[in-house]
């Protein structure tokens, strides 16, 4: 339930120039998180979110970019180090890694939040993950694969 919150904030503050903890406790009520106020100042805590000056002049929430810049960097590594070959077909991509590496690489996955990708699994060795579309599945691919 947390890391969904968490996903969802990261998606609602991409989505929307949010100011408050209260903008961002509506909109997560809207989404279906029923929430408190001290929760939500947790989560943007946990998630060391920062208020920056959007392009209207006003302060918004948004993600760190050092940890973002970082987090991408130890991903591409261990995707890298831990990846044999990465394939899709239709909305699918699977990503054969060394055996008991694929959890590890599942998780910085996770927290990259790309765009369109639904879910992921990881066996010992394989990663499944389903994205919205075909397109978006073919466009992660091609990342992912330039990271090889």
């Amino acid at each position: 339930m947390k890391q969904s919150r968490h996903d969802r904030i990261i998606e609602l503050i991409m989505e929307h120039d949010v100011g408050t903890q209260e903008e961002l406790l509506t909109l997560l009520r809207k989404s279906g998180f029923n929430v408190t106020q001290a929760t939500v100042s947790r989560d943007i805590k946990e998630l060391r979110l920062v208020k920056t000056l959007s392009n209207g002049g006003e302060y918004i929430y948004t993600a760190s970019k050092s940890e973002n810049s970082t987090l991408s960097s130890k991903f591409d590594t261990l995707l890298s180090e831990s990846a044999i070959r990465i394939d899709y077909v239709f909305n699918q991509i699977i990503i054969k890694c060394y055996s008991g590496l694929a959890n590890a690489v599942c998780a910085a996955l996770d927290s990259q939040h790309f765009e369109g990708l639904v879910g992921t699994i990881a066996g010992d060795d394989t990663i499944l993950l389903i994205m919205r579309s075909e397109q978006q599945a073919h466009s992660l691919y091609n990342a992912l694969q330039k990271k090889l």
